[in-house]
């Protein structure tokens, strides 16, 4: 078995969820099209598309308390700059590690 660092695995599992949990909240909660998402997320257009399309980040946050938080960080993200979207980021995925959402995730793609 491969051992992967906490990083390493936030990267492979964590971010790209959180991403497109914030996508899809930026869109439909505040209206945002793919692009201005896409802007406020610093990322591609593209990218936004395939997180609201399924074809990305396929693991679906089931906790409530941390899909409130993720609704949090969406507004925030809104009236903040690329640096409250870095922040939120971490804030979400530290979130999720402490509920053990990495090595849930991780254990069922290698198995």
């Amino acid at each position: 078995m491969t051992i992967k660092i906490d990083c390493e695995e936030s990267v492979w599992y964590l971010l790209p969820l959180i991403r497109k949990e914030f996508a899809k909240s930026l869109i439909k909660d505040h209206g945002l099209t793919q692009r201005k998402a896409a802007e406020k997320l610093g990322i591609t257009e593209s990218a936004v598309s395939q997180y609201v399309s399924k074809k990305r980040g396929d693991f679906k946050v089931t906790d409530v308390a941390i899909q409130r938080e993720i609704k949090e960080s969406t507004k925030r993200i809104i009236k903040g700059d690329i640096q409250v979207m870095k922040t939120e980021t971490c804030r979400i995925c530290h979130l999720l590690r402490l509920h053990g959402f990495v090595t849930e995730k991780a254990l069922k793609h290698e198995g």
